[in-house]
């Protein structure tokens, strides 16, 4: 069965890759790492997922992927972005992060709360062959956290495409919808053929 290091040390990050790429690649393995953490000092999601795709393949000697992603705001200009996991910080607070967006968003009206999760894949293999792949889930973030499944942001991102008055959070969702929507099921869409490069 074909190896693949996911180039993160977060648990979340790893049994979420596990459950997509089993939906797609049961006969591939994804494994998690133990190595060094690089200095992710890329300016763009892309940039960031190479430089920890590169720093997995070369430590283990396998083919790694690596996930950069955050959540993009629209009248933020973009932000958090890159900035997402630390934007309350360098301790990467969860809370912290989710209270100060919500804080920041205090008087924004809700037609002005577009957001969208954003993902970057790289894929890097030991013989120095790389590739990137990126999926985009749109929605908007509600006033308050709600829900207690997921992670991050998750709790204030309404994703698009509900019905009106049903409206639930990422976190309110259940596993099994989030990975068949998210941005990172999406990115994976497009990554799955490289994967047959394995």
């Amino acid at each position: 069965m074909p190896k693949v290091v996911l180039a993160t040390h977060n648990p979340h990050k790893v049994a979420e890759f596990q459950q997509i790429v089993a939906m797609t690649r049961p006969d591939v393995e994804v494994i998690g790492y133990g190595g060094p953490e690089p200095v992710e000092d890329g300016v763009t999601f892309a940039e960031n997922a190479l430089i920890k795709a590169r720093a997995a393949a070369a430590h283990t000697g396998f083919a790694a992927m690596a996930d950069d992603s955050g959540i993009s705001v629209d009248v933020l200009g973009g932000s958090p972005g890159i900035f997402s996991a630390y934007w309350a910080g360098q301790q990467k607070d969860a809370t912290a992060n989710l209270e100060l967006l919500l804080d920041q968003l205090a008087d924004i009206a809700d037609p002005h709360r577009t957001a969208q999760f954003v993902s970057t894949i790289a894929l890097v293999t030991p013989e120095g062959i790389e590739h990137t792949v990126a999926g985009v889930w749109p929605g908007r973030l509600a006033r308050a956290a709600s829900g207690s499944g997921g992670f991050g942001y998750d709790p204030i991102f309404i994703p698009d495409g509900q019905p009106a008055g049903a409206e639930r959070t990422t976190a309110e969702l259940t596993s099994a919808e989030k990975q068949s929507q998210s941005h990172r099921a999406r990115a994976f869409q497009a990554f799955v053929p490289l994967l047959k490069t394995l």
